[in-house]
């Protein structure tokens, strides 16, 4: 399997070759916990997410990525916003494949499902606002979930 690399502000970065429309959901449970994955190609804690596939909606797609990566159905409930930062690009070392960022992020509420690892998974978790910090995760995640928790109006870079 490869493994995935995020550039940001990296002058040494490669230079991206793609842009796919994707999806992250901050889907969170009745006691306002945030599900998380631990991915399995870097590492790293992140929220469930994936390429929004042809001849499904955005919304689709994030409820489908949710319930691939982490076992738990979602519905979705609000725009976080869009991250298309032409300096977040990302590398995938299996094919050479390097993304620029173009994220769309929802809110989702659990519906059913109970937490269980896939193969883009080893963890998947609920985790509660102070145990988000302590966990190794891409700046990107930490803004996202940040600006979902704050109330502001959507986001668009």
């Amino acid at each position: 399997m490869g493994r995935r690399i995020d550039y940001l502000d990296d002058p040494n970065a490669p230079e991206p070759n793609s842009l796919v429309p994707s999806v992250n959901t901050i889907v969170t449970n009745d006691q306002g916990e945030v599900l998380l994955i631990r991915r399995t190609d870097n590492g790293n804690w992140s929220l469930p997410g994936g390429g929004i596939e042809l001849g499904e909606s955005v919304a689709e797609a994030a409820v489908r990525e949710t319930r691939e990566e982490t076992g738990v159905t979602c519905e979705i409930t609000t725009l976080v916003g869009i991250y298309s930062n032409p300096r977040h690009v990302i590398e995938y070392t299996s094919d050479g494949e390097v993304r620029q960022e173009f994220t769309i992020v929802l809110t989702g509420r659990a519906v059913s499902g109970v937490p269980t690892p896939s193969d883009e998974s080893s963890h998947v978790e609920w985790v509660n606002g102070g145990d988000l910090s302590s966990r190794p995760m891409h700046d990107s995640m930490r803004d996202r979930i940040a600006h979902a928790t704050s109330e502001q109006p959507p986001h668009f870079d």
